[in-house]
């Protein structure tokens, strides 16, 4: 062999990854390599072009590898280059037949490409003495059974039972790396059932410690609903909340801002759970009835009565105190109207929420205008301000997006047609019953699954 050209060597294997794994192993060790996707073609380049050396695969169509490693051997330009059998076969047997074909070495799948290469570096600094080949005799190898006629040369057995037993070592090593590393992972599984034991301990207490959290936070979120401790000074208000979660992100209220106006509105936070309860709370809080100095909704003038907000400056003002990106992307929508209670006027403005409804009496219930982005979007918008006037006998009603968005088994929405509808079957109930109407509607619709949102209702009607 000239070691001053470039070693070549040829491969035979039909799994095309193995093979590119194996050639470009094989070219960043500096080897010339050419490939045969069975052991047919690859012949045909070793007798076109003998290599230096021969790496096949054992299991491949055509002509396998002990098949081409006989061919190789049994052919005399050819017999002296050294050939190295790739397969996952490690019985005796497979071993034996390895000899009988002829092979110079023996290297199991898988294998670590480092060792394959110092079996490939040892057999071209080894190859086989000519004389030694040409003097060789058969040897017969009786194995369970089966007699084998081994005719390959002294060194050639050598080289594939030191390659045998190489492998039988590494196997041994790994198994007992393995084994160690078993050991090993039994004993860190041992430490960490205990430390998962007091973890569940931990875990125990503090959902304890949660769930009473959860329950006093509830609480916090029911001290944001209406109570019975003010007059309506005749009007007839009703009002439905059931939350989806332990904690939600909608509230409503109504409350006297003095004498003559009533503030209503229903809040819609984005999202359930805690975030959105804790950001329910905080815009609960700024909506306050307590009338200050500070208070968003009317402040104290310089007179006896407070100045009410309008409601669209309500709006922008929250707005600009609740920036989403401050509050962790969450944001809400809103109704919130102001209602004169002597001459029915309500001026409200809708913050990307749901549009309330109007019922006037003896007629047909209908969409109110309601437009305008959802407080926290955009920085700096303005909001419009809507109008409307209930005569005696009109009803309002607005609810969160639970109500037309309520999905049925199928994902079907319950929707603005069917919840008019609703509101319309409740023309000869009292404000009460018509509220609970709509809340058994919801129901109904989402019978299988229930709702998946908080529902909230609020409906307000003008004395007659």
């Amino acid at each position: 062999m000239n070691h001053e050209q470039v070693t070549r060597i040829v491969i035979a294997e039909d799994s095309r990854i193995q093979a590119k794994m194996l050639i470009k192993r094989l070219e960043s060790s500096g080897y010339h390599v050419r490939w045969g996707s069975d052991g047919a073609e690859a012949l045909e380049m070793i007798r076109d072009d003998p290599p230096d050396l021969i790496i096949s695969d054992i299991e491949m169509p055509e002509m396998n590898g002990y098949q081409l490693c006989q061919a190789v051997k049994q052919d005399q330009q050819l017999r002296r280059i050294p050939l190295i059998l790739l397969s996952t076969l490690s019985s005796p047997e497979d071993i034996i037949e390895g000899l009988q074909a002829g092979a110079d070495n023996y290297v199991t799948k898988p294998y670590e490409a480092e060792y394959l290469l110092g079996r490939v570096d040892s057999l071209l600094h080894s190859t086989i003495d000519e004389d030694e080949s040409d003097e060789q005799a058969a040897l017969e190898v009786n194995l369970r059974g089966k007699t084998y006629t081994v005719q390959s040369g002294r060194q050639q057995v050598l080289n594939l039972l030191i390659s045998t037993f190489e492998n039988a070592v590494e196997k041994n090593s790994e198994l007992i790396r393995v084994n160690q590393e078993l050991s090993k992972s039994r004993d860190e599984l041992s430490r960490q059932n205990q430390t998962l034991e007091r973890l569940n301990d931990q875990l125990e207490t503090h959902n304890e410690r949660m769930s009473r959290d959860l329950e006093a936070a509830a609480r916090i979120q029911q001290s944001l609903l209406p109570t019975d401790d003010f007059s309506a000074a005749g009007l007839d208000v009703a009002w439905k909340y059931v939350p989806c979660d332990e904690l939600a992100g909608d509230f409503l209220n109504y409350f006297p801002l003095d004498e003559e106006y009533v503030a209503l509105y229903v809040v819609d936070v984005s999202g359930h759970g805690v975030a959105s309860s804790l950001l329910s709370v905080a815009v609960a809080r700024s909506m306050t009835r307590n009338i200050s100095a500070s208070s968003i909704l009317a402040k104290l003038g310089d007179g006896t009565r407070p100045s009410i907000t309008l409601p669209h400056e309500v709006a922008e003002e929250l707005n600009r105190r609740f920036p989403m990106e401050e509050q962790g992307e969450l944001y809400f929508t809103m109704f919130y109207g102001v209602l004169n209670r002597k001459t029915g006027n309500l001026q409200y403005v809708s913050a990307g929420h749901v549009p309330p409804v109007i019922m006037r009496k003896g007629q047909d219930p209908e969409i109110l205008p309601a437009e305008g982005f959802a407080v926290g979007w955009i920085e700096g918008i303005d909001y419009d301000l809507e109008e409307v006037t209930l005569q005696p006998g009109d009803r309002l009603f607005v609810f969160s997006d639970g109500v037309p968005e309520a999905m049925d088994q199928d994902l079907n929405e319950l929707g603005d047609e069917r919840m008019l509808l609703s509101i319309q079957e409740t023309q000869s109930m009292s404000l009460d019953e018509a509220v609970n109407h709509m809340k058994t509607k919801v129901d109904h619709w989402c019978r299988v699954n229930g709702p998946k949102d908080d529902v909230s209702i609020l409906a307000v009607e003008m004395p007659e």
